[in-house]
């Protein structure tokens, strides 16, 4: 079954989906702004992977009507930079295109098939308009939660870590496509670890529970998630934030089947990885927003006090070496933070 496939934003995520895709024997296009595509034609599409840069060559596109409809289409955009992208992906998008958003954070298509009182319930603090269930359809999307660390170095090569396991599971229950299918076998025969799950709120809402834990607290104090797990008052904090997670998950009806002590047993393993982005949080600092969810004070604290930094600033952005090479000397760029 041979299908058309675009990656959008072959960034650090992206890049390697789209890379070991391609080398797995997909034919693949990608969808990238002007700097990158202009990077990926000169050079091609560069992954370090076993020590070696790997170049593949894949159709690079600006604009997505050079593309057109496509059978598959993986987002690996940003995800606060979707709400103003969202519309120019449109021509990607048909009837039958299957989405595969590869992102962090709580996805616009959540409450898509959760039924209840909060069936299809529009998420403002991800989609403040609306825009990107209107371009990219809840309904025709396959949930990825994306366990890969990657980055990209100053070359444009991106670095990924090892261990690259994807979970993938349809918000909307019922028979899966012959194209949902075929993507997870494409990308396990691409390298990937595919786990495929009937829950896949659950497993969003594990890894945001450590994303929400750690990110804000990494970000405000600038310490590598080691050091914040080894001190007694910020691994006590962690942890209180940890259990407000937990109650809004409850209230929500997702059972995490894994208590806080060990989700952060999983969070103590990370070693020395800094979180450098100060939006990832916005989305679970503002989950109050639904009407079955728990107060988080402690939560909500940690983002009010990192908002006045991240709003109009100049700040340092660190990009970090993998853990696969840790005396690699880390690399600042300055760049602005849009609140």
């Amino acid at each position: 079954m041979s299908l058309n496939i675009t990656v959008i934003g072959p960034g650090a995520i992206g890049g390697v989906i789209a890379s070991q895709l391609q080398r797995g024997g997909a034919e693949i296009n990608v969808l990238a702004t002007a700097r990158s595509a202009r990077l990926i034609r000169q050079h091609g599409l560069r992954v370090m992977d076993s020590d070696q840069v790997q170049v593949t060559h894949p159709r690079v596109a600006e604009d997505a009507a050079e593309l057109g409809v496509q059978d598959v289409v993986f987002v690996c955009t940003k995800a606060h930079a979707l709400v103003g992208a969202a519309r120019s992906f449109a021509p990607l998008i048909g009837p039958k295109t299957l989405i595969v958003p590869a992102l962090n954070g709580v996805p616009w298509w959540f409450f898509e098939g959760f039924g209840g009182t909060l069936e299809g319930k529009h998420l403002r603090a991800v989609d403040p308009e609306g825009g990107i269930a209107h371009h990219l359809p809840p309904a025709q999307c396959l949930g990825c939660v994306v366990y890969l660390a990657s980055w990209v170095d100053a070359d444009g090569v991106i670095h990924p870590a090892h261990h690259k396991t994807l979970v993938l599971g349809k918000p909307v229950s019922g028979r899966k496509t012959d194209s949902e299918e075929h993507v997870g076998d494409l990308l396990e025969k691409a390298g990937f670890n595919v786990k495929r799950t009937d829950d896949i709120r659950r497993e969003v809402w594990l890894k945001l529970w450590g994303n929400l834990t750690m990110n804000p607290v990494s970000a405000l104090t600038g310490a590598t998630i080691d050091r914040l797990v080894g001190d007694p008052q910020t691994r006590q904090l962690a942890m209180t934030l940890m259990e407000e997670a937990r109650a809004v998950a409850e209230r929500l009806g997702i059972d995490l089947r894994m208590s806080t002590a060990e989700r952060f047993e999983q969070l103590d393993g990370l070693g020395a990885i800094r979180h450098r982005c100060c939006k990832t949080f916005r989305p679970a600092a503002h989950w109050n927003s639904t009407p079955s969810s728990a107060p988080w004070p402690r939560s909500a604290t940690c983002w009010a006090s990192r908002r006045p930094s991240s709003m109009r600033c100049w700040g340092w952005c660190a990009s970090w070496p993998s853990r696969a090479r840790p005396n690699a000397r880390e690399t600042l760029t300055r760049r602005r933070c849009v609140g």
